[in-house]
């Protein structure tokens, strides 16, 4: 411990706390939007340093890795503001915050042993000086086998630095030496002995572009298995998907001998993931009411005050006229045709037929095309399937095939029109559930889509609440202001509405309000 302590230049933290969810690509994956940040504390004895190993207890399956910046506390804070919290850091490294899915019943929200085993937090290999450096600057990266597998930076969090620091500084003082794990991003998954993993914060805007180096872990087999006189470690197919990130990589670790199958194999994997959570996401039964009646232009004036310019998916129009669309997104990809690559990819159960295999209820499948209309990227069995696994929708930046068979469905599909061409001929069917473009527009799982006769957007989850309360208010100004027009008022100073009218119109809507 001091070796590694020393060549990191901090003391043992007296200290470590971890927040559950930052990142809005993690957000979006769990599907739950916090108002505030949560913690949970790591014992000191759970710290490690790079090119160590550590075990996968015996007995156990989900042993999980998750790529964070780590915050060094340098002068002690308590009571601090969220424009002063960031001072206080003086340092900032690589961390891992390893848990282990098998115990997190056991745990109950505590984390004490799925997050707190020996080993469970390594850190380092350099601590970088915060001098010069503004809390937005920094990234981290994780690659596991030399794979990269997350990638995202500091500008995104939801809950800032400075904001971690003076919510904690409430509660407790912040000694020198303390360690903050501010969250991890998507793409955290599952390790399996042999693996290693290895995690990288760097600052690559700042002056000299410093960085920790690779913070290095390999994964054993441990050999000895929890007594009876304890919690023992305990699964189920919630746990897994959740551990693996979904259930399309849950099922390509099953392929590759990696997992254990789901104990649900051959039930309806939607069913499990929406009733075993309980939960309904951010698009709750009050968001969906709110945005019932709202135009999807009305929903974009409010992204774009908040700087969401570039959130249109361009060129694609639906299948019937007057069909809207609302869900979380489902992403699928496809890359430029090669034929080795298809011959390796194009075959079997491919990314195409896993997307449309495993999408939930409420869903919205985004295909990423490559914006070539000339692609039949959805087709009549596909488009049938989605609907009866419940999907809310279909949109892709390319064309659908069996155009006149797909109308005759109940669900909407948003398309660049028909083409008859069958797959193969300009894409190969890549991956499920990453980050995509989708005519021009950036779209991550988890975001919302909604999308009407003038068009589709993608809504940010973590502002969905917050823009929907906006729009909900603006439509009914504007069905207001329609009104007068109607009656024949002029549209100068009513459109938008200037103080008299605004006056005119808040009067009426709370007489209304008090009827």
């Amino acid at each position: 411990m001091s070796t590694q302590n020393e060549h990191l230049g901090i003391d043992t933290p007296g200290k470590i706390i971890a927040v559950h969810l930052n990142y809005p690509s993690r957000i979006a994956q769990r599907g739950r939007t916090p108002e505030f940040p949560s913690y949970f504390f790591k014992p000191a004895s759970s710290l490690a340093s790079t090119g160590g190993t550590v075990e996968r207890p015996a007995g156990t399956e989900l042993l999980a890795f998750e790529g964070e910046v780590a915050l060094v506390i340098g002068t002690p804070a308590r009571w601090v503001s969220p424009e002063d919290g960031w001072s206080h850091v003086a340092k900032v490294t690589a961390a891992n915050d390893l848990g282990l899915y098998d115990l997190r019943a056991a745990d109950k929200g505590s984390n004490v042993r799925n997050k707190g085993g020996d080993g469970y937090t390594p850190i380092g290999p350099v601590a970088i000086s915060t001098e010069g450096i503004g809390q937005d600057q920094w990234r981290v990266r994780t690659w596991v086998n030399g794979v990269l597998v997350q990638d995202d930076t500091s500008d995104t969090l939801k809950f800032s630095f400075g904001q971690l620091v003076a919510d904690l500084s409430q509660h407790m003082t912040l000694e020198t030496g303390d360690v903050i794990l501010t969250g991890t991003p998507a793409g955290s998954s599952v390790l399996v002995p042999g693996d290693v993993v290895e995690i990288e914060v760097d600052a690559p805007n700042a002056a000299g572009s410093p960085s920790t180096g690779r913070l290095l872990t390999t994964v054993t087999e441990g050999t000895h298995e929890f007594g009876d006189f304890g919690n023992k470690p305990k699964i189920d197919d919630l746990q897994r998907i959740e551990a693996w990130g979904d259930e399309a990589a849950h099922a390509a670790a099953v392929a590759a001998g990696k997992a254990s199958p789901l104990e649900s194999a051959g039930e309806d994997p939607g069913a499990l993931t929406s009733s075993a959570t309980g939960a309904t996401g951010p698009l709750t039964p009050e968001i969906r009411e709110l945005l019932g009646g709202v135009a999807v232009a009305t929903v974009s004036a409010a992204l774009r005050k908040r700087g969401y310019v570039d959130i249109f998916i361009d060129g694609v129009h639906p299948n019937h006229e007057g069909d809207t669309i609302l869900g979380t997104a489902k992403t699928l990809r496809f890359i430029p045709f090669r034929p080795d690559l298809f011959k390796e990819h194009g075959g079997g159960f491919n990314a195409q037929k896993r997307a449309f295999d495993t999408v939930n209820e409420g869903e919205v499948l985004v295909v990423e095309a490559r914006g070539i209309p000339s692609t039949g990227t959805v087709g009549d069995v596909l488009a049938l399937r989605a609907q009866v696994r419940g999907a809310a929708g279909i949109v892709t930046d390319g064309g659908v095939r069996d155009f006149a068979a797909v109308q005759q469905f109940d669900i909407p599909v948003f398309s660049q029109g028909a083409h008859p061409s069958v797959l193969g001929r300009r894409h190969v069917p890549w991956e499920v559930d990453v980050t995509i473009a989708c005519g021009g527009a950036a779209v991550q799982p988890g975001d919302i889509i909604m999308g009407d006769r003038d068009g589709v957007i993608v809504i940010p989850p973590f502002l969905l609440e917050e823009v929907a309360r906006e729009a909900a208010a603006q439509e009914e100004a504007d069905a207001w202001v329609a009104e007068q027009v109607a009656n024949g008022a002029a549209v100068d100073g009513l459109f938008p509405m200037n103080a008299e009218w605004r006056a005119k119109y808040d009067a009426e809507r709370q007489a209304n309000e008090a009827k």
